[in-house]
């Protein structure tokens, strides 16, 4: 049995982490980060900045959008995966890392993207910077409650970034998922709400039983107490 959790980094979700980590006991908890995330997030240092710096203008560009927007969320970008690794090391729950190399991806992503591609995303990054925060919940609450058309306009205005930072992802965390089954009966696994529709697709369509737990479910619970 996998749940799958659908969560966005900049959001205050910690407290519906840990609450879901204690109460369904998994034998293993997976998170969306490769090693380089994972160190940089436990450490909390300047290893993230300096990995950013041999990245593409456009990536320093987004990363720097969503610590802005988590900032006004009071949260930092990525607090929801620290706690569940905080939670699991209290409760000696091991936990595995289940993402792609993010730089890598994210290199190969940019080199194959068309000259015409890159220029929409740059644009798109720069419009981010500069939008209000009025704006910018608005946006954030119309993909909540309709990811999936989301990403339909996402593949159609950026194909590459769809092909390889979502769909090449889904299958490398499903069978990174469908791997650790073999090892595990009880597994909660916490990835970005967008890669939530393709690996649950992947996992039934190999008989794994699959719950999921979406990121607008969880925020209007929390609202909700």
């Amino acid at each position: 049995m996998i749940t799958l959790v659908g969560t966005g980094h900049v959001f205050d979700l910690s407290m519906k982490v840990e609450q879901i980590i204690r109460e369904r006991l998994p034998d293993v908890v997976c998170v969306e980060l490769d090693i380089t995330r994972y160190n940089a997030l436990v450490a909390r240092g300047n290893n993230e900045t300096i990995s950013r710096k041999s990245l593409p203008a456009v990536y320093r560009l987004l990363a720097k959008f969503q610590d802005t927007v988590a900032d006004w969320y009071g949260v930092e970008a990525g607090d929801e995966m620290l706690t569940a690794i905080k939670t699991a090391n209290e409760m000696d729950i091991p936990v595995e890392l289940i993402d792609m190399d993010a730089q890598k991806v994210f290199k190969r992503m940019w080199k194959s993207m068309s000259l015409r591609e890159r220029f929409r995303l740059l644009v798109s990054a720069l419009f981010g910077l500069f939008s209000t925060r009025s704006m910018i919940e608005r946006e954030i609450e119309k993909i909540q409650n309709n990811m999936e058309q989301f990403m339909e306009v996402i593949g159609k205005k950026f194909p590459t970034v769809k092909r390889v930072l979502i769909d090449e992802r889904d299958r490398f965390m499903a069978e990174r998922l469908e791997e650790l089954c073999k090892n595990y009966e009880n597994i909660v696994a916490f990835v970005g709400d967008g890669h939530i529709p393709g690996i649950k697709e992947k996992l039934l369509s190999r008989n794994i039983e699959v719950e999921v737990l979406r990121l607008k479910d969880i925020t209007k619970k929390k609202k909700n107490n």
